[in-house]
């Protein structure tokens, strides 16, 4: 099937494009260096958000049925759209595009949102003025069909103005109701009729700027800090330079020694001949020509014990015993939408002491400015932390944040440090010294 081409203003029905009711709304943006925040607000049918569950975004990212899943990398969007499973009373969802800063929409280049296979709907910043939002679409329902128009609004404020604009009112305002004045009666006044509240949405998000930058999360009112979500995400079809003269991949690691037995069988010994290791990641990824991140954590518990979580070498950690930090199924294609993700039990935080949360490159060549590579830190209830890989150039490895215990409170702190090969000590074992783990290092692979 051909996909359609809209311009702005135009509307249409999805039947006649040939399109059901499930698919995925995809929005790329050219960002120029800004961060752009898209959301979808699920509207009733006086255009509100009578029920603040149905904007799905950075800090609430899939409805209460999960009609609409949300799916972010650096420069896209993509939410799985079911229509059949949104309940009656959502009658319109609303793409939507906020930037952050100092900057404007004119200052993005060409940018789309894609329906499927059924259309695409090009734009650019260049259709904009100093507008810190566009209303890009919206789907809606109209006797008895669903229908797509592509809008292409500004919007002169940023998420917050919009959030108002849909009628939810945003968490931590401090806008109060009226207090209405008591009027004398010579009879007793009627019982007051209750108005339900106005929802309230969180937009807080917190982004770690410059290195040495931390924040403190809360712990929940019933203790412990719940599942905590470390997700990395980038720019995966970022093209690698040519890659510099063959050099050994990443080495996982063996624990030092006076460990217990136990740790150190978790690795086991991973030595390889650096041709075959790269021979292996070759083939694993034939025909693919960007850059693959891997994500991992070496780990200090408060017994003094200390390892090391990544795929290489397949030591994926432990969610319920310790570690209690687990890393996800590692896609070994390196094209997954939603990144490498590791999860940390934060019920059990008072047995760790310490986690350096990092990522290699582990295949393209170095080059971290071309990745756009964002770490997003998620506990139940807290704003996300999200921590740019902003620095660094041709180095293999980056330490990306430390989440710390300290007497009890989970601190963490942007580190931004990068670490190259050199001669035959790995950024693995360079990045240990450097953080002071003490563990015994060998060639590894996936």
């Amino acid at each position: 099937m051909n996909m359609t081409t809209y311009s702005r203003g135009q509307k249409g029905k999805l039947a006649d494009l040939g399109s059901g009711h499930v698919f995925n709304v995809d929005v790329e943006i050219a960002a120029n260096g800004a961060s752009v925040d898209v959301s979808c607000f699920g509207l009733d049918a006086n255009d509100k958000l009578s029920d603040d569950r149905y904007m799905v975004f950075y800090n609430q990212l899939a409805s209460p049925e999960g009609a609409v899943r949300l799916n972010q990398s650096p420069g896209r969007a993509s939410f799985a759209v079911n229509l059949d499973q949104l309940p009656a009373s959502i009658a319109k969802l609303v793409f939507v595009a906020a930037i952050d800063g100092a900057a404007s929409m004119r200052t993005l280049g060409a940018s789309s949102l894609t329906l499927g296979s059924a259309l695409r709907f090009p734009w650019s910043g260049a259709d904009f003025g100093d507008e810190k939002a566009v209303i890009v679409a919206e789907l809606y329902r109209r006797d008895g069909q669903w229908r797509f128009g592509a809008v292409g609004q500004g919007f002169a404020g940023g998420l917050s103005t919009l959030l108002a604009h849909f009628g939810g009112a945003e968490a931590g305002s401090s806008a109060k109701p009226a207090t209405p004045t008591p009027t004398p009666v010579s009879t007793p006044a009627p019982a007051p009729v209750t108005t339900p509240a106005a929802p309230r949405v969180s937009l807080s998000k917190i982004t770690l700027d410059k290195r040495g930058d931390k924040v403190s999360l809360d712990k929940r009112a019933c203790g412990g800090y719940g599942r905590i979500h470390v997700n990395l995400n980038w720019n995966q079809a970022a093209i690698a330079p040519p890659p510099a003269p063959s050099t050994p991949p990443p080495a996982a690691a063996a624990r030092g020694g006076g460990f217990l037995d136990r740790l150190t069988s978790m690795a086991g010994d991973l030595a390889h001949k650096a041709g075959e290791m790269a021979n292996k990641a070759q083939a694993s990824r034939k025909g693919r020509t960007g850059i693959d991140l891997d994500l991992g954590c070496m780990y200090e518990l408060t017994d003094g014990r200390r390892g090391l979580v990544q795929a290489l070498g397949n030591t994926f950690g432990d969610y319920e015993r310790d570690p209690f930090i687990k890393l996800d199924a590692d896609d070994r294609t390196g094209a997954a939408a939603n990144g490498e993700n590791l999860f940390i039990n934060g019920e059990r935080f008072d047995q760790i002491k310490r986690a350096v949360i990092f990522s290699f490159i582990y295949e393209g060549a170095a080059n971290w400015s071309v990745t756009n590579g964002v770490v997003t830190i998620t506990a139940p209830g807290q704003a996300p932390v999200e921590v740019k890989l902003d620095g660094g150039d041709r180095q293999i490895m980056c330490a990306i944040a430390l989440i710390e215990n300290r007497s009890g409170q989970l601190v963490i702190t942007k580190l931004a440090e990068y670490f190259q090969q050199q001669g035959t000590t790995s950024a693995h074992e360079l990045m240990d010294r450097h953080f002071g783990f003490g563990m015994r290092w060998k060639t590894g692979s996936k």
